[in-house]
């Protein structure tokens, strides 16, 4: 592996750098959203400039990082390890597949588990909808969609405007919040529409 440019590369939806691992909560949230998303890989002992700055002690930042797979993710994450030096400097690579037995939770400073996706180069927290595609797309049950006065009209309504979020779709078909994400997960699972997530906001659009 060519670790240089890898860390070239920079942080983004696959690749976080962590100069040391100083909270368990924090690396399990990283550790899941990978695992939700396409996997990725932590880079320990590189700094967020991407500076190569070496780890201290490899055994505890190992120990934290198994800590944190098994104890404050759930169901329980299997990282790969390997070590890699630079200039005399050990770095020490982390590997998060992606799981088929989404949606992982994470153990958060408020003791609850939440479920966390990568977006960019941030492990944000998940909305309703997305835990809904995550959790039916791991399963075996197909997704039966009747095109009733909802669907047409929504999917009319992004012909026009090619963009919409839950609330503006509760406004157009007047039902409430749980019905229009009943709506939009299943056609999200028909491959119908896609679903866009940033930092900010959410929202809908046909593929």
């Amino acid at each position: 592996m060519n670790l240089k440019r890898l860390i070239f590369e920079g942080e983004g939806v696959t690749l976080d750098f962590k100069k040391t691992i100083t909270s368990c909560e924090k690396i399990a949230r990283t550790m899941v959203s990978y695992a939700n998303n396409k996997g990725g890989k932590l880079l320990i002992g590189v700094a967020d400039d991407g500076t190569i700055k070496g780890v201290k002690s490899e055994d505890e930042e190992r120990y934290m990082i198994t800590k944190a797979a098994h104890l404050y993710s759930r169901p329980a994450l299997e990282p790969i390890f390997e070590e890699v030096y630079v200039d005399d400097k050990l770095v020490l690579i982390v590997d998060i597949e992606e799981s088929a037995l989404k949606p992982h939770y994470a153990l958060a400073e408020d003791g609850k588990w939440w479920v966390y996706v990568r977006v960019k180069d941030k492990s944000i927290l998940a909305s309703k909808i997305v835990v809904d595609v995550l959790k039916r797309s791991s399963g075996n049950e197909g997704v039966l969609i009747e095109y009733s006065n909802n669907e047409k009209a929504l999917l009319e309504y992004l012909e026009k405007t090619a963009r919409i979020n839950i609330n503006e779709c509760c406004d157009l078909l007047k039902i409430g919040r749980r019905k229009a994400q009943k709506l939009l997960v299943d056609l999200i699972l028909s491959g119908i529409i896609r679903i866009n997530t940033t930092e900010k906001e959410e929202f809908y659009t046909a593929i």
